[in-house]
């Protein structure tokens, strides 16, 4: 009965392809804010995925984490509900092994990938989010070992010069949620708009009981983004704290771990502008990142077994474009220092150097790109490493294209690998960066109703980090294992179309798969405890429509295999009145599944939300 659902979905959107395509409206070019150089989308030369401010409004996503599901070569693995906790793979790499950025700031945290989500921002506070997909070392530096993710928070809408800007303040209800498991949603925001300055302001706080024995979540974020304005460009100021307090039954050690209980924090401020001439433009930011995290073995009882880590991240980058009349220089400079204070890890510091430049030239009458690169790295405890890339692409008419790209990527040890110790594990302070190349090979074709993206990938590394041990009662200990190869393939399909209802291109059919293949090191391992388990195939298909001009309809439907053959399929939908009002439903299959350490995911679950998006 399961897979009934499913099938009604292909039946319903049977129906609804019949009707007419769009033949009237011109397909406008993404912009990809990349740090080195703005590119048009149809004009990369890498996999790359744009989620809109509409599509996020219009998804069923409630949370960063759900909405990345929705991605296929995205493995997202949720402990809990409500973003709670997770771990983000991107084609089959380690969750260390993806760099996250907010407005281009890199949200890397030294004490573990674990922490990587912690960062993550309410959606109705982004503006669109960047995946690149694929080796981005070269352009976002070591920890963008398998791809990066950027998030684009909401921006101030430039005003007409001839028009003078009127003092306001406004404080609206950005949203309100309620549903299973006793879950309330509470965000406010204020927009503040003066001669010279323009502010968002936010606060949301979110709440659950848990939908099992110690899954509650308390979590609140506080935002502040403000522009002030000058005669070349805006000076961009961003703050944001987020505190998240949970119960963790069996998330982390094993699923007889019930009494866990997990506090963390992450929180930001950055500051950016950018100068521009004729031929050069230049951004420079300064930005420091705090973490914490408390972990406590059993919840009533912090004396059995306690954590806490503070890390901090101080950085000042440089990045801009030169253009040239044979092309465009990118370069960059980015100085860091990072340090934790741990009980377990003990104090530690880093200090990382990263330079990087970039040639994008063309040949054949423009139709031929060709971006060669190399980033070069300092790292106070682990020496110098190169980033060297190239990157080609080439227009066979105006809808098609073929794009190809080599890099080499690292990624440095966390001091949880090489540090950590408990009962069970110890670290290693001898251990080997984990490097790779990767290479990729693909074609988008893009019209007015069409939008195609397929590819084929592969990633060649050695050293890979992971706990063994020879005999059962041996402790865990870090150790640079050996090679493994990964390969894939991956497809998106995007159809837009026309209803009675509604002519707007925000009616679509979308429908992406990626195979993945791992050549598994484990063979030569007794005992692995991050076995590869990816995503062997990956399967999401979504239907977005609007009815009667003021409800939208999400339908989302997501199957995966892990390589361990166990399966899932998942079923959600939404449905929006007016952008103010709706109701979504997960899981409508009811699955039982689990995502990562055998912690079961809800059954089928509600909310029921009113919002206000701030503009």
């Amino acid at each position: 009965m399961k897979y009934t659902y499913f099938l009604i979905f292909l039946i319903f959107f049977q129906k609804i392809i019949s009707q007419d395509p769009i033949t009237d409206q011109a397909l406008d070019e993404v912009v990809v804010s990349s740090e080195k150089i703005n590119l048009p989308f149809s004009k990369k030369f890498r996999t790359i995925k744009i989620i809109t401010s509409e599509e996020i409004i219009n998804s069923p996503a409630t949370n960063l984490s759900d909405l990345l599901q929705e991605i296929s070569g995205i493995d997202i693995r949720r402990r809990g509900i409500g973003g709670v906790q997770g771990d983000l793979y991107v084609r089959g790499g380690g969750f260390d092994q993806t760099l996250v950025l907010i407005d281009g700031m890199k949200m890397d945290d030294i004490q573990t990938g674990h922490h990587t989500l912690n960062v993550i921002l309410p959606l109705h506070l982004i503006e669109r989010i960047e995946i690149i997909k694929g080796p981005a070392a070269r352009i976002f530096g070591q920890n963008a070992f398998s791809g990066a993710i950027n998030l684009v928070t909401k921006h101030f809408k430039p005003q007409n010069a001839d028009i003078p800007k009127k003092k306001s303040v406004s404080i609206n209800l950005s949203e309100l949620v309620l549903g299973s498991f006793d879950q309330k949603t509470f965000s406010i925001g204020s927009k503040i708009v003066t001669k010279n300055v323009e502010s968002l302001i936010n606060f949301t706080s979110n709440r659950s009981d848990g939908y099992r024995y110690n899954t509650d979540l308390k979590k609140n974020s506080y935002f502040i983004k403000t522009s002030i304005n000058s005669k070349n460009s805006p000076l961009n100021i961003i703050t944001f704290f987020n505190q998240n307090k949970f119960g963790a039954n069996g998330f982390y050690a094993s699923p007889s771990a019930r009494d866990q209980y997990e506090e963390t924090q992450a929180s930001l401020i950055g500051i950016s502008k950018t100068f521009s001439s004729e031929n050069l433009s230049i951004t420079p930011k300064l930005y420091w990142r705090r973490g914490q995290d408390e972990y406590i073995y059993i919840r009533n009882n912090p004396s059995v077994y306690r954590n806490l880590h503070i890390t901090n991240k101080f950085s000042g980058e440089i990045t801009g474009s030169y253009f040239l009349e044979s092309g465009v220089l990118g370069f960059g400079l980015d100085l860091s220092h990072a340090d934790i204070s741990s009980n377990n890890l003990g104090e530690h510091k880093r200090t990382t150097l990263n330079l990087f430049t970039d040639y994008k030239f063309k040949l054949l009458k423009d139709k031929l790109v060709l971006s060669p690169g190399i980033a070069v790295s300092y790292f106070s405890d682990m020496s110098f490493h190169s980033f060297p890339g190239l990157d080609i692409g080439l227009d066979l008419n105006t809808s098609l294209k073929l794009y190809s790209n080599i890099g080499k990527t690292y990624r440095i040890p966390t001091y949880t690998d090489l540090y950590y110790s408990d009962r069970t594990t110890i670290g290693n302070e001898n251990l080997e960066p984990e490097s790779a190349i990767s290479t990729e090979l693909g074609i988008k074709f893009n019209n007015m109703n069409w939008n195609l993206t397929a590819a084929v990938f592969q990633r060649n590394s050695k050293n890979l980090i992971d706990y063994v041990k020879e005999n059962e009662n041996d402790l865990w200990k870090a150790n640079n294992i050996g090679e493994l190869k990964t390969s894939g393939v991956e497809m998106d399909i995007r159809y837009n179309f026309e209803t009675k209802w509604n002519s707007s291109n925000s009616n679509y059919i979308n429908i992406s798969y990626t195979r993945i293949n791992d050549n598994n090191y484990v063979k030569n391992v007794n005992f692995s405890r991050y076995s590869i388990n990816s995503l062997k195939d990956q399967f999401i298909s979504k239907l977005n429509i609007n009815y009667l001009k003021n409800i939208n309809h999400s339908i989302t439907y997501k199957f995966g295999e892990r390589s361990d053959k166990n399966n899932f399929s998942v079923l959600d939908s939404k449905i929006m009145y007016k952008k103010l009002f709706y109701l979504y439903v997960n899981n409508i299959l009811d699955e039982v599944y689990s995502e990562t350490n055998l912690v079961p995911m809800p059954g089928t679950n509600f909310l029921v939300g009113f919002t206000i998006g701030i503009n």
